[in-house]
């Protein structure tokens, strides 16, 4: 079985933290160096404040970490050709853009979720979008823990996307409505947030129709769902040709 070096940007945030203890318990992959600028916790594998001094050989970059740190992580993906697995939440079209760019030189695999679960409901959620856009409202409701800065999340809009993508029409997206008093319009997908307590993640899909509602959720118990599939990730994208892969990629096989 081959061994997959990892470097792990974001090595001592709260995800950092969940994937150095997933990855002890398997056998295909294995963190040799690490990436943050807090070096107080310790670890059984080097890390490094900065990232140009890193010298430990990596097969692939997991980071974890945010969107600030970006574009230094992809430089430095782009300059040793080391694959790169884009798990960093809240970044922006354009540094997306730069991803995709960076693919045509090394394998970048991005996505707003790392949770094989959330995954296959996006496919679930267009699949269902197709067949009930035109007698039924639809409506996202995403609940997060009260740390969480960013709103709507990631996935929420992800999921927003993959309806308009199966629509005939693009719909708008429709956040806050307390500022206008107006009936719902047909084109409309409402994103709302919730935040509290330590709500791991909770994304629902609601398909309101006349009589009938129909609704599509996924609930995340623990943090550890997101280093699995970003482990998993790993493993998917090691010896990849260049390209820009999604967890879609993944679930194919």
């Amino acid at each position: 079985m081959v061994m997959i070096r990892l470097l792990l940007s974001g090595c001592n945030g709260k995800m950092g933290r969940v994937i150095t203890n997933i990855a002890h318990y398997r056998e295909d992959v294995k963190i040799v160096a690490g990436y943050d600028l807090n070096d107080s916790i310790p670890n059984d594998y080097p890390v490094f404040t900065q990232l140009e001094q890193c010298s430990v050989t990596a097969d692939v970059i997991i980071d974890f970490s945010h969107p600030s740190a970006m574009n230094q992580i992809l430089s430095f993906a782009l300059s040793r050709k080391i694959p790169l697995v884009m798990a960093t939440t809240g970044i922006s079209d354009e540094q997306v853009a730069r991803l995709k760019e960076a693919a045509q030189q090394i394998p970048v695999l991005f996505s707003a979720n790392m949770s094989l679960g959330v995954n296959l409901l996006l496919e679930l959620v267009q699949k269902a979008a197709k067949l009930l856009y035109s007698n039924f409202d639809i409506e996202i409701v995403e609940r997060h823990h009260n740390q969480k800065i960013d709103a709507p999340s990631g996935t929420a809009l992800a999921l927003a996307d993959v309806i308009n993508q199966a629509l005939p029409e693009k719909y708008r997206y429709v956040y806050d409505r307390h500022t206008k008093r107006v009936k719902r319009s047909k084109d409309e997908i409402g994103i709302h947030a919730v935040r509290g307590g330590n709500i791991a993640g909770d994304h629902t899909v609601i398909f309101a129709g006349n009589d009938e509602i129909i609704e599509l959720r996924h609930i995340a118990n623990s943090k550890e769902i997101f280093g699995v599939g970003a482990l998993k990730a790993a493993a998917f994208l090691y010896n990849k040709e260049p390209g820009f892969y999604s967890m879609k990629d993944l679930l194919a096989l």
